[in-house]
């Protein structure tokens, strides 16, 4: 009986659920090696050029092509409805390239994570966005639309030039390989457009990014409520000021 009661036990604690556990941080797809920055495709001389309007697209409208046998309808009606959310909030416009436009962004589906080159360089840019379930990896909407604002002409939030009076980079916590990710850049190449610095951009990094030891790599120095920092849920208020006031949308 006894016998009988051990293997019972064990059996039970064999096939109970385990609690689901946090993704290994090197497993964010906007983290992915290689990129700059972890989602960012550089197109030399063009890298810090967000502050001029060259790199903006002309009229606010970014022209698009769906690379095909990469995605099924719902992930393309997907992508469509974040196009959507940006296109409420601003003067914006993403319009199906047709084959006679010499510009557009080449939306592909390679099994490289998710990335965008940065602002307007003309001809074919590339964005990708690695194929996942509808709500997961880069097929969250607020990593659509992260991509998005590098495609319009934004970095990531905290390279901006004034960010170590609200965040601490820890750098003996980060992969040594990706310190050049915590980079910041000085006022005449990125443009804050008189906005705060903004905790809640879905243009930040979590505080564990490039982690190479599980722990925070980027601490606030303000009171910021948890989950705040990397959210991927929605556009924040500054995000939508900043793609207006780079784009003088109300002002045309």
């Amino acid at each position: 009986m006894m016998m009988f009661l051990i293997f019972l036990l064990f059996s039970v604690i064999g096939t109970s659920p385990a609690l689901p556990a946090d993704p290994p941080v090197e497993k964010d797809p906007e983290l992915t090696p290689g990129f700059f920055e972890g989602d960012i495709v550089l197109q030399a001389p063009w890298r810090n050029g967000v502050s001029k309007e060259s790199r903006h697209w002309p009229n606010g409208i970014v022209y698009y092509k769906f690379m095909e046998g990469f995605f099924d309808e719902g992930q393309v009606l997907f992508v469509k409805g974040a196009m959507k959310t940006m296109e409420d909030v601003s003067c914006i416009r993403f319009v199906e390239a047709d084959d006679n436009q010499p510009y557009f962004i080449n939306i592909t589906g390679n099994p490289r994570g998710c990335y965008s080159t940065i602002g307007f360089s003309g001809g074919i840019q590339q964005y990708n966005l690695q194929p996942y379930p509808l709500e997961e990896g880069c097929f969250r909407v607020g990593t659509i639309m992260h991509e998005m604002l590098h495609t319009l002409g934004f970095y990531h939030m905290q390279s901006t030039y004034n960010r170590n009076k609200y965040v601490r980079i820890v750098t003996k916590n980060i992969d040594p390989s990706h310190l050049h990710n915590f980079n910041k850049y000085e006022k005449k190449f990125i443009d804050d457009f008189e906005a705060k610095y903004d905790y809640g951009s879905i243009l930040h990094y979590s505080p564990l990014a490039f982690s190479a030891n599980g722990k925070n790599t980027i601490e606030p120095l303000r009171n910021v409520p948890e989950n705040v920092m990397g959210q991927r849920v929605a556009l924040s208020k500054g995000d939508i000021n900043k793609l207006n006031k780079m784009y003088k949308c109300g002002k045309n």
